[in-house]
């Protein structure tokens, strides 16, 4: 047979099915791939199952199903003051994960250039490939994680067609402050650039700190592809309900190659997703309450092992530097650790083109029962 298409070099089986089978195999904690060990909030899964039994289980409307996409656009209003037409501005996806693809092939022509910041979640480096781009990172360093805007101004060239912004930011879990969203906003409207924001950790940030989308920007309304989903704030992630919204141009560019992908899908869950956007502020403050202590258990069990700890101000994650237990190569000590320990977690190195910035860090998922994380700090201390 014929060698694959070029654009698929590189893009070998992902270090989450890897390190998920290793955990399998071992027996071992798996704070690896970053999914919730509970299910979502009981109103919500019962929503679903009652949404099956009463027949919503043929295809939904290509852009998703009304009333999801009301709540949709309601949910932005509530929280960020925009207002969306729901017919017009919203759009259902299969996940995060299939909007930031079929963002790529609404934008990004063969040759174009897409800055994304780094370590990226890997998908970014596919669909930037499906798309025919080139990705051109600016990395985001250890220890504080913060956007060094000169560097970011300076990788824009003549072909930059697309800045691919990722908000609270994995694997790092750094929140972008205002002055780094507004020096994005600076470039991207000086260059006159699509900007893709990946904003699935919304409702997940932590110390009194708020999440503010770029679309909220001067100038941003009529560029940005804003992107979030439902599985990280409803622990439902298996669901794959994500979302586009964005000016009505936006959003039928995105459809227009989403259309061509899944063309819909999740019937049952659409409406369940509906009701949960509705969920009370106590429910996203319980949840934000709830992830920070984990996030302090983890964080604070693992500073007590050795490990030099990235506390972060958002998402699923605590980074470490594996460098004062004795190790420098984070791919290797998470092969090793489940077999010498009993827990999985995943190496930095495969997030960034410059291998080199994330080689000593391993990123741990602390979205687990506090039983499931006290259980993997103590056999850490097998090391």
């Amino acid at each position: 047979m014929r060698a694959h298409a070029e654009r698929l070099t590189g893009l070998g089986t992902t270090i989450f099915a890897e390190m998920s089978a290793l955990a399998v195999a071992t027996g071992s904690v798996n704070l690896g791939q970053g999914f919730p060990d509970r299910d979502g909030p009981d109103s919500v899964l019962e929503d679903a199952i009652a949404a099956i039994r009463a027949g919503a289980n043929q295809y939904p409307p290509g852009r998703g199903i009304p009333v999801l996409r009301q709540a949709i656009a309601d949910h932005q209003k509530r929280f960020y003051d925009f207002s969306y037409a729901p017919d017009t501005q919203v759009l259902v996806t299969t996940g995060a994960t299939e909007a930031v693809a079929a963002a790529l092939l609404a934008y990004v022509e063969p040759g174009d250039e897409v800055i994304a910041l780094e370590p990226y979640y890997d998908s970014y480096a596919a669909g930037i490939a499906f798309a025919g781009g080139r990705r051109v990172p600016v990395t985001l360093r250890a220890p504080s994680y913060r956007l060094d805007l000169d560097e970011l101004r300076a990788a824009v060239t003549p072909r930059t067609k697309v800045l691919l912004i990722n908000s609270p930011h994995n694997p790092t879990g750094t929140v972008l402050t205002d002055e780094e969203l507004g020096g994005i906003r600076d470039v991207a409207v000086e260059h006159d650039l699509v900007v893709i924001t990946d904003e699935v950790y919304e409702h997940l940030v932590y110390d009194g700190l708020q999440h503010r989308p770029l679309a909220s920007y001067d100038g941003m309304a009529e560029r940005t592809v804003s992107i979030s989903s439902a599985g990280k704030t409803f622990a439902v992630t298996g669901w794959k309900i994500g979302w586009v919204t964005g000016s009505p141009e936006v959003v039928t560019a995105v459809t227009t190659a989403k259309q061509f992908l899944t063309f819909t899908s999740g019937a049952p869950f659409q409406p369940a997703i509906a009701n949960a956007l509705a969920l009370g502020n106590d429910y996203f403050d319980a949840l934000r309450a709830d992830l920070q202590s984990r996030r302090d258990l983890l964080s604070d069990g693992l500073a007590e092992l050795g490990f030099e700890v990235h506390r972060p101000a958002g998402t699923y994650f605590v980074t470490t530097d594996i460098r004062p237990l004795g190790y420098d190569d984070g791919i290797d000590f998470c092969r090793m650790l489940p077999e010498r320990a009993g827990v999985v977690a995943i190496p930095h190195q495969v997030f960034y083109d410059n291998t080199s910035a994330g080689r000593p860090l391993v990123r741990w998922a602390f979205c687990k029962q506090p039983e499931v994380l006290q259980e993997a700090l103590t056999r850490l201390q097998k090391l």
